[in-house]
């Protein structure tokens, strides 16, 4: 079965998980899906993920991170969606509750969070925000 939207998928995933108190949960495969869990890894939003080959496609185990029983991640909001996609400028990267949240961005560059992309100098489709 195919996903029209897959990164919304993982994002309700992720979302859910946390409502839940889990401790991971587990998210179809996709090389864009591993660049978004790398740079909400890199700023410590999630404890670890791992790729899990099962079949052709595989799954991401995320193993969620809580500070002192509360969930790191408080949001997660999908931006451009495929009936509407969302474009940055460079000059125009937008900053997530003034820097304390991160925007993904797809750029020419690879997949990017708002702070590389503005250091790299280069915009590109707003995928999600996270705080």
């Amino acid at each position: 079965m195919s996903l029209s939207d897959p990164i919304a998928n993982m994002l309700t995933i992720i979302r859910n998980g946390m409502q839940a108190k889990k401790d991971s949960v587990d998210v179809p495969a996709s090389k864009l899906i591993g660049k978004i869990l790398e740079i909400f890894k890199n700023d410590d939003y999630l404890e670890d993920f791992r790729l899990m080959k099962n079949n052709i496609q595989g799954t991401y185990k995320i193993y969620l991170r809580y500070e002192s029983q509360k969930p790191s991640i408080i949001g997660l909001k999908r931006i451009s969606k495929p009936g509407l996609r969302v474009y940055a400028p460079q000059d125009k990267i937008p900053r997530v509750l003034n820097g304390l949240g991160t925007a993904v961005l797809s750029t020419s560059k690879g997949v990017l969070s708002g702070t590389e992309a503005r250091k790299q100098k280069v915009g590109g489709e707003v995928l999600c925000y996270i705080w």
